[in-house]
């Protein structure tokens, strides 16, 4: 086996492992989530690019920071599905599909869909926090932002990716994917950039609860907290 296959074993092989022997014994029948949640942004996208459509997806899927809290909070559920108008909906559907399903055979479609709202509410909340900075203050936003749409699977799918890294110990990848999200904040200042970061930051934190909550008492990473215990609903 050459090096290079040695350290892709030892980086992907557990999750691998994990996602294969999951469609091996289930097929399809281990991502009902991810399917669902394909079907509906397939929707939604369909929906709001009619001329009656639009307007009732923005009123009950699109979230931007000038809205009242309550208000952008009762649309977060549905935001995660709203892909946005100007990228290709394929983007979208093929993120859903492959983060998505493998967060779901790995980590159960609950815990799954946790993480994913979780990252999303993170990104939603850092907006409202950054345009109040101000665009001189740290991490602060101009209040043209405010008036973006925040909507789309991307945050949820960067926060999962980055939780799927840490609990398979894949972290070369875990550091590429943080790495490529830093990059885009640099080239492009962007809201939807800074969500992402804002979403990184929100599953690490869950990443150093979980590492708590499976680490034996008196014991170093050892045990359940080193291993790959599966997480399912």
């Amino acid at each position: 086996m050459s090096a290079l296959a040695r350290l892709a074993r030892a980086e992907w092989g557990p999750l691998y492992a994990a996602v294969r022997a999951g469609l091996v014994e289930r097929h399809w029948r281990a991502i009902p989530m991810t399917v669902t949640a394909v079907c509906l942004t397939a929707l939604t996208q369909y929906v709001q690019n009619q001329p009656w459509g639009y307007q009732f997806v923005q009123d009950i899927g699109a979230v931007r920071a000038e809205d009242p809290l309550w208000l952008a909070l009762l649309r977060t559920p549905l935001s995660l599905f709203v892909p946005a108008l100007d990228l290709p909906v394929w983007g979208a559907l093929a993120q859903v599909l492959l983060v998505f399903g493998i967060a779901e055979i790995c980590l159960g479609w609950w815990h799954t869909l946790v993480i994913a709202y979780v990252a999303t509410l993170a990104g939603t909340l850092y907006a409202r926090v950054g345009i109040a900075l101000g665009p001189h203050g740290f991490l602060g936003l101009p209040a043209s932002d405010s008036l973006v749409v925040d909507t789309g699977p991307s945050a949820a799918v960067v926060g999962l990716a980055v939780f799927l890294c840490w609990r398979y110990r894949a972290y070369v990848t875990a550091g590429v994917v943080v790495a490529a999200m830093v990059v885009e904040v640099l080239l492009k200042e962007n809201l939807a950039g800074r969500e992402h970061l804002a979403a990184i930051a929100a599953v690490l934190v869950l990443c150093g609860i979980s590492e708590l909550r499976h680490r034996p008492p008196g014991r170093g990473r050892t045990g359940s907290g080193s291993g790959l215990p599966p997480i399912q609903s």
